[in-house]
C-alpha cells in the first residue's frame, strides 16, 4: 500500500471525518477532487463505477465512498439520490416526504470503494446506521445530520460531538472495515 492513500472527495467534512477515523491507524490520506459523472443505479453500481474511473484517472491506489440516506416507508428512497433531495427540499422538506407515514424508521449507508490501481476490481466496504427522521436539530452545516436520529441515542447526528458520531456512524463502521483490509496490505 502507498505511504499515503488518495480518497476522491471535494467535500472537506467527508475528508476531515476519514482523516480523524483511519488517523489512528496510521493510515494517512490525500485527496482529490475529480469531476466523476455519477453512475443511475444502486448504491454499490455507484460506488464501484466511480473508483474504476477514479483509479484510471488516477492511475493508482484509491478510496471513493457514496452515502445513502433511506427511507424505509419510501423503500429505500431517496438512497444514494439524498444529495439531490436535499438540494431541491431541503431538511424540513425530507421530513414532509414521510408526511402520512406511520414509520419515520430510516438508515444511513456508507459505501467505501478501494482500487488497488487501474484494471482492478474495487473492494467494496459498507457501514449501516439505523435511526429515524426527526424535525431539524443541532447545527445544520453538514448535509442531512439534523433530521438523522441515530436510534438509541435520542441525539440527531447534529447534535452529537465528532467523537460520539464518528464512532457510531455509518462512515466509521464502513471505514473500519476498509481499514482492516488496509492493514492486511501493509
Amino acid at each position: 500500500m502507498a505511504a499515503k492513500l488518495i480518497f476522491v472527495t471535494g467535500n472537506p467534512m467527508k475528508l476531515e471525518e476519514v482523516r480523524y477515523i483511519l488517523r489512528e491507524a496510521g493510515i494517512e490520506i490525500d485527496s482529490k477532487d475529480l469531476d466523476i459523472p455519477e453512475l443511475q443505479g444502486t448504491t454499490e453500481e455507484i460506488a464501484l463505477e466511480k473508483c474504476r474511473r477514479a483509479a484510471d484517472l488516477l492511475g493508482r491506489p484509491c478510496i471513493t465512498e457514496d452515502t445513502a440516506l433511506c427511507f424505509e416507508a419510501l423503500n429505500g428512497l431517496p438512497g444514494p439520490y439524498i444529495k439531490h433531495f436535499l438540494k431541491e427540499l431541503g431538511l424540513d422538506g425530507l421530513n414532509t416526504l414521510l408526511t402520512g407515514f406511520q414509520t419515520k424508521a430510516a438508515y444511513a449507508l456508507c459505501t467505501f470503494a478501494y482500487s488497488a490501481g487501474p484494471g482492478t476490481e474495487p473492494l467494496l466496504f459498507v457501514g449501516r446506521t439505523d435511526g429515524h427522521i426527526v424535525p431539524p436539530r443541532g447545527a445544520g452545516t453538514f448535509g442531512w445530520n439534523p433530521v438523522f436520529e441515530v436510534e438509541g441515542t435520542g441525539k440527531t447526528f447534529a447534535e452529537m460531538t465528532d467523537a460520539e458520531k464518528n464512532s457510531i456512524s455509518h462512515r466509521y463502521r464502513a471505514l473500519e472495515k476498509l481499514k482492516v483490509h488496509l492493514q492486511t496490505l501493509a
